[in-house]
């Protein structure tokens, strides 16, 4: 049975879509962040959620929960750079005064539409940035985003519609920062992704222009074993396979995390340390300080939105139990 259901975190509003098999829950008044995604069949969290005693964390770095939208992804050197006649300038907010992760924190978004249907539940949010001064301050070019979650048995497509309303081309880039719990247990999980190279970063953790091979993690493409795994790390993905990475574990568990190609290109990879609670997949469209780099944006994933283009991004995660 497919329904949407309202409930509270930190005195906010969420929406859950449930099926059979799952249960997600959606925080669209803090940052429209899935906070949570619920396996019914396992009775496990499938994400790291935030509990109400996190509130003053979540509110300053709400991408390290559930599945955070990041708008654009990564560093950006300076937080600085000029886009068709128009000049860029972000909040910088990390070491060596640049900016990470993007305008996308805590906003409000408004909820637009729900649907209960026989076969599948979703909800719709959209969000004006011009309708954020804090954003149009470092941003000036207006979009209209709009959010799609779908959920149809244990998968659940995660579909963003972003449109420039302003009169000049825009420079886009998406990307989200997905925590896949995996309970402790590093060494009973295996992490596969379509990968052929590094992106080789710098000593402030910005991307150099330069690729290199693998090296220790040569094994992601087949499959690597997360005991031991420290990984905080840019790959190039390989642009003649799916846009696929598959989380396993060894009673045959599976997580499919999937992006729509040609728009999403790299995939970050992060286990905050030596693995243990969780890893991170975060497929990106753009490139670590893309509009500064080195590599044209065949390679950057830079997206040139031109005045009233609408384009479609969508991230599909859907589980298959043992």
């Amino acid at each position: 049975m497919y329904q949407v259901t309202k409930g509270q975190w930190s005195g906010h509003d969420t929406y859950i879509l449930h099926s059979d098999q799952l249960a997600v829950t959606l925080l669209p008044g803090l940052g429209n962040n899935v906070i949570r995604i619920w396996d019914k069949v396992l009775e496990r969290d499938v994400l790291r959620k935030p509990e109400e005693s996190d509130y003053e964390f979540y509110m300053q770095k709400p991408y390290h929960f559930g599945i955070p939208i990041l708008i654009p992804p990564g560093r950006i050197r300076r937080g600085k750079f000029d886009y068709a006649g128009v000049q860029y300038q972000f909040d910088q907010n990390t070491a060596n005064n640049n900016h990470i992760h993007g305008l996308h924190r805590t906003q409000s978004w408004k909820v637009t539409d729900l649907q209960e249907q026989d076969d599948y539940c979703s909800i719709t949010t959209t969000f004006y940035t011009k309708d954020d001064p804090n954003w149009i301050r470092q941003y000036p070019t207006p979009l209209k985003l709009e959010v799609v979650l779908e959920l149809r048995g244990t998968e659940l497509k995660q579909t963003l519609l972003v449109q420039n309303l302003g009169e000049q081309a825009a420079p886009f880039g998406y990307g989200v920062h997905t925590w896949f719990m995996i309970d402790g247990a590093p060494d009973q999980w295996n992490v596969q992704v379509p990968v052929d190279a590094i992106y080789a970063l710098d000593e402030e953790l910005i991307t150099t222009g330069e690729v290199v091979s693998l090296g220790e993690f040569s094994e992601l493409p087949h499959g690597l074993n997360l005991s031991g795994v420290n990984l905080d790390t840019v790959f190039r993905g390989v642009p003649d396979q799916p846009f696929t990475a598959r989380l396993t574990r060894n009673d045959g568990l599976q997580i499919k995390y999937s992006a729509n190609q040609p728009y999403f290109k790299h995939w970050v990879l992060y286990t905050k340390g030596e693995a243990d609670q969780f890893i991170c997949l975060e497929p990106y469209t753009w490139l670590t300080d893309a509009p500064n780099s080195k590599f044209g944006s065949d390679v950057t994933g830079l997206i040139d939105m031109q005045p009233q283009e609408q384009i479609e991004l969508t991230i599909t995660l859907d589980i298959e139990h043992p």
